[in-house]
């Protein structure tokens, strides 16, 4: 696909924002937060022992929010702050979908080429990437580092794949440990996970090719996750997958929800909100993109169908889809669609009386 990376451009109006004190606060705590994170993370790695060159030096031996469980985010279409040169901007849903309206010459090029007017956003876990059995081997690895063992129950191993760090280690595997020894085993569990990250080559089946067919209608596609940037790339080069993404929404973007990094990536992607399809896995996620505004496709595997009732589709696998799939996503969406204001029933033509007349 020959795209670049987009700005996040419009077609009307400049954005005109005036900073407030309050905003200007609320920039230099962020500021002073993520100084804060990255001295952590320096000191955690100078105290494993790592070095510039060594493997285990661009490990994030800090817990993150890969490790933690997200918020959905945008319940009320309340969006994030965009940094500007005249200070921040609340962006949310109704202010994208408002200010990424396609220009003049877009909507000719869209009329003729309705598919390039859609984004796709695809999530990570589960659906780039089989990252459940990478977590589930990590843990598996700590408990047998520690003498301890890992539930045989499904239930429960499903609940740790998508529950935060604390959560497993507290209410889960119950190891009755101190809390410097939990701070020491989401240490180790985090280095396991991208240990095992590492030597990740393989897509979930059907992603390369249904990738093939959208860049082929020259669909752009972003990705998202909680995984730092030089991970990210990484692993998306060693499958291969780097030159079929447009953009990418990682742990740096700073984004604090769910429906937060799907609105990030619809900016770089430069479409629209309500014009972009979010592919996912979990039921959280689906709920995040309808928060957005966003249509959703949900990969069953991870949860089964009738958790995903809420998506827009739902499938087994990528070789269940075609691109005549997205368009009928929104086949029906419009501005005029069941708008009983503009039904057209008032416009039938009248019905004539027939009147008999009766001679007595």
């Amino acid at each position: 696909m020959d795209c670049t990376y987009s700005n996040f451009r419009t077609s009307t109006a400049p954005f005109s924002w005036t900073p407030t004190s309050t905003s200007t606060s609320k920039l230099k705590f962020r500021n002073l937060k993520r100084l804060n994170s990255i001295k952590h993370s320096m000191v955690a790695m100078s105290v494993s022992g790592s070095g510039e060159n060594g493997s285990l030096a661009r490990f994030p031996l800090t817990p993150n929010k890969l490790f933690m469980q997200e918020a959905i985010g945008a319940e009320y279409g309340e969006g994030f702050e965009s940094f500007r040169p005249d200070g921040p901007m609340k962006v949310d849903v109704d202010f994208l979908n408002d200010r990424l309206q396609e220009g003049f010459l877009k909507r000719i090029r869209y009329s003729m080429k309705p598919d390039e007017a859609y984004g796709l956003v695809f999530s990570w876990d589960n659906v780039v990437a089989d990252t459940q059995t990478l977590k589930l081997n990590a843990w598996k690895q700590l408990a047998s580092e520690e003498g301890k063992r890992v539930p045989e129950d499904g239930d429960v191993q499903k609940l740790m794949l998508y529950a935060g760090a604390d959560q497993v280690l507290q209410k889960l595997l119950l190891w009755g440990m101190a809390e410097s020894e939990l701070d020491r085993l989401k240490l180790r569990f985090s280095e396991l996970y991208y240990r095992g990250l590492l030597s990740l080559k393989t897509p979930v089946d059907g992603l390369k090719e249904w990738l093939d067919a959208v860049s082929t209608a020259r669909i752009p596609c972003a990705i998202v996750s909680s995984l730092d940037r030089i991970h990210m790339l990484e692993a998306l080069d060693r499958m291969s997958l780097k030159k079929y993404f447009q953009a990418i929404v990682t742990e740096e973007d700073d984004m604090e929800s769910m429906a937060h990094r799907f609105l990030s990536a619809a900016v770089k992607l430069d479409r629209k909100p309500s014009k972009c399809v979010v592919f996912e896995d979990d039921p959280r996620g689906i709920t995040a993109a309808h928060n957005c505004t966003m249509m959703a496709i949900a990969l069953i595997g991870a949860h089964p169908a009738y958790d995903l009732v809420q998506a827009d589709l739902a499938v087994g696998s990528f070789n269940e889809l075609s691109v005549i799939n997205l368009r009928r996503l929104f086949a029906n969406k419009g501005s005029t669609f069941m708008e009983l204001q503009k039904q057209s029933a008032e416009k039938a033509p009248s019905k004539r009386k027939l009147r008999i007349d009766t001679i007595f």
